[in-house]
């Protein structure tokens, strides 16, 4: 019975680990705010690719850089595309999401690139981009997502049949002030699809009932 008593002890211990793997934060103000939103962006997410000693062997420092990068623009990509089949359904009909080329290419303008993106504030990249809330996050991943990555990988370490794990930390700043509006963390285990577009369903899928821009729609 002491035994029976003590494993249960230990269940209930370890329970809130085992499941808080979400957490999502929204501020109080957002609702309003977001009313007199015209046009938000989203940035590329830095993005930190997680590999075993091993396949680091096989793969140079500047490499591992440009699988990063090409990861972060994917999912930029796929979270527009996300927001852009809403608006395609006659939702979101007053809010329009910059293109991620237009996004990137403001930003070029103004020496600003994936590797120094972090070192500005969201209100400075909301000037440059002329938005009125920028959308931006961190991503740690095992597995490569973006077009072509994954099997760029497979091919020079042998990455084939890895389980993805992917950690989000996301982000909605008011372009005005930089004020946090919204943020969502998550840890994704397995299940995540072979695209940035089906991670994006993924972390999207219960988030979107607390983003103000969807709630409603």
């Amino acid at each position: 019975m002491k035994r029976i008593i003590f494993l249960l002890l230990a269940i209930i211990a370890i329970t809130p680990t085992v499941f808080a793997q979400t957490s999502l934060y929204e501020n109080p103000e957002f609702d309003v705010i977001a009313k007199d939103h015209k046009i938000i962006a989203i940035v590329p997410f830095k993005t930190q690719v997680k590999l075993r000693p091993k396949q680091m062997k096989d793969m140079t420092d500047e490499q591992l850089e440009r699988l990063e990068k090409a990861e972060g623009e994917s999912l930029q990509t796929g979270m527009f595309s996300w927001f852009l089949k809403r608006k395609k359904r006659g939702k979101l009909t007053t809010l329009e999401i910059q293109q991620p080329s237009r996004t990137n290419a403001l930003l070029k303008k103004q020496g600003i690139d994936y590797s120094n993106l972090y070192e500005y504030t969201t209100d400075d990249l909301a000037k440059i981009l002329e938005v009125d809330a920028v959308i931006s996050g961190d991503y740690e991943t095992n597995k490569p997502m973006s077009d072509g990555a994954s099997i760029a990988l497979g091919l020079l370490v042998g990455f084939w049949g890895s389980t993805n794990t992917a950690i989000v930390n996301m982000s909605v700043n008011n372009g005005a002030d930089g004020t946090l509006l919204w943020n969502y963390n998550k840890k994704v285990r397995g299940g995540l699809g072979s695209s940035p577009e089906d991670l994006v369903n993924v972390l999207m899928r219960k988030a979107s009932r607390r983003l103000a821009y969807t709630k409603n729609n």
